[in-house]
């Protein structure tokens, strides 16, 4: 990396204070309130606490109203078209906010702002909208938000190859939790899956410094924090990019060796690049969970090839019999797309097939959404959207029998569970293993934030009951 990104943080650090001053004028309550709603992944997420950081330190409290806001940001998703819809229906409703009071900001930013022709539409139909910021522009944003204000006009920013090539380390973080916190260790994507926008919107592959990661993974621990996901679009190509002299396995190794109560978690893993070598560490890791979410999306060959996926079903079931193997008790999760285009039904059973054979303890399933800019998007597509719905209702329907029957297999254990929350309706308490599987149980709210070791009394699909272990 070059200077540039410290040339960034002290000119960011600018804007910020200018920014603080001006809010006390501009805004509408005793303070300035900011609201902002993410969509989509954990990544987007990471991204938005990044961004809320930045409001904070411009003098910013947050809203959970929109109508209350100074300042109203959406967060965006550019995975499947039944988000994009949500985004622009709720976009348009925020016509009658801005109506009412003109002095409000709304921007919009991530993936979706980094295509073309959704940038263009926001720009041609909602002329409400002041700012719009793409992936590769989250670094820049007190000074797109600094112009937006002190120039009174509308500002459009996207990412570019240069700054594709950038990682900014020292952005203030706003987290949303106290127990569960998200660390990025890497962002892009090199795989271009042929039904995927994210290499588009996220960029190629690049991987933060070891040392970057480790010192933000300590400071997590020393805050508290409990469950620590490393997040990146492709996690376990970490390393590649620039070359970090470590892989993921090691990074993980790594971090396991600090000193503290935590558990470690990881996503997104892309089979191609899930080693034994990973698999081993987590078998041997203190803190690592023993949760894999390992996306197969398609149980069958020919499908797998369409999807530019680089590995096959036999492949993919070797790295499950290994994680098998040397992690008995592994809570294995994955994605599944239904209706690829061309797939057939006899196809699909082959889908249906591997799922009954890894047994799943959960999956994270979709009916095919073509994506603008792809090449899936340009394959012919026969099979009719209620048959492909069939195929799901199918799909769901097989994988909450076996959801159901490992959930039942876990009564009689005792699983250690982080607690997390009390349920307000129920009173219970509620935690997950470390398989990444919830566990509702009474006990006194004031070990909220502990790892509790709890008897399992009941399974209820993919929820666990119980109560604290003697």
């Amino acid at each position: 990396m070059t200077e540039k990104p410290e040339t960034q943080l002290l000119e960011g650090r600018h804007y910020i204070e200018q920014l603080r001053e001006i809010m006390k004028v501009r805004k509408r309550g005793k303070v300035p309130l900011a609201f902002v709603h993410t969509y989509g992944c954990q990544q987007n997420v990471a991204d938005s606490e990044k961004i809320k950081g930045m409001l904070e330190e411009m003098g910013f409290f947050f809203t959970d109203t929109p109508e209350d806001a100074d300042f109203i940001l959406f967060n965006t998703c550019a995975v499947r078209e039944h988000a994009e819809d949500r985004v622009f229906g709720n976009v348009g409703a925020l016509k009658n906010i801005k109506r009412r009071h003109s002095s409000v900001i709304i921007a919009l930013c991530g993936c979706m702002m980094e295509q073309e022709h959704v940038a263009k539409r926001i720009h041609d139909s909602y002329p409400f909208v002041n700012l719009l910021f793409g992936t590769h522009q989250i670094c820049n944003f007190p000074k797109l938000l600094f112009t937006c204000i002190t120039d009174s006009r509308r500002i459009f920013a996207r990412g570019g190859e240069e700054q594709d090539q950038l990682i900014t380390e020292g952005l203030p973080v706003h987290r949303d939790g106290k127990i569960k916190a998200w660390l990025t260790v890497m962002y892009g994507c090199d795989n271009f899956c042929s039904y995927c926008i994210v290499p588009y919107v996220r960029g190629r592959e690049r991987s933060r410094a070891p040392e970057a990661v480790l010192a933000e993974f300590q400071e997590l621990v020393r805050q508290g924090y409990k469950d620590i996901t490393l997040l990146g679009q492709n996690v376990n190509s970490y390393g590649k990019k620039p070359d970090c002299g470590m892989n993921f396995a090691k990074l993980l190794q790594m971090l396991d060796q600090v000193e503290g109560d935590y558990r470690i978690r990881f996503m997104t893993s892309h089979p191609k690049d899930c080693t034994h070598e990973l698999l081993d560490t987590m078998a041997a890791g203190k803190h690592i969970a023993h949760h894999l979410h390992l996306p197969f999306q398609s149980g069958n060959d020919r499908v797998l090839q369409e999807m530019n996926r680089h590995y096959n079903r036999a492949q993919y079931l070797e790295l499950v019999q290994y994680a098998k193997k040397v992690i008995p008790d592994i809570s294995l999760t994955s994605d599944v797309i239904v209706g690829f285009p061309g797939e057939t039904y006899a196809e699909f059973q082959d889908t249906l097939s591997l799922i009954k054979k890894v047994q799943f303890t959960s999956l994270f399933t979709f009916i095919y959404s073509p994506r603008k800019g792809t090449r899936a998007a340009k394959l012919p597509d026969p099979v009719p959207a209620e048959e492909k719905s069939r195929w799901f209702q199918e799909l769901c329907t097989t994988q909450e029998q076996i959801a159901a029957k490992r959930c039942a297999s876990a009564v009689g254990t005792v699983q250690r569970v982080l607690v997390e929350e009390q349920n307000p309706k129920t009173g219970l308490l509620t935690g997950r293993t470390s398989g990444n599987i919830i566990v509702d149980f009474p006990g006194d709210p004031t070990i909220c934030g502990t790892f509790q070791m709890v008897k399992i009394t009941e399974a209820r699909n993919w929820i666990l009951t119980g109560k604290l272990a003697d």
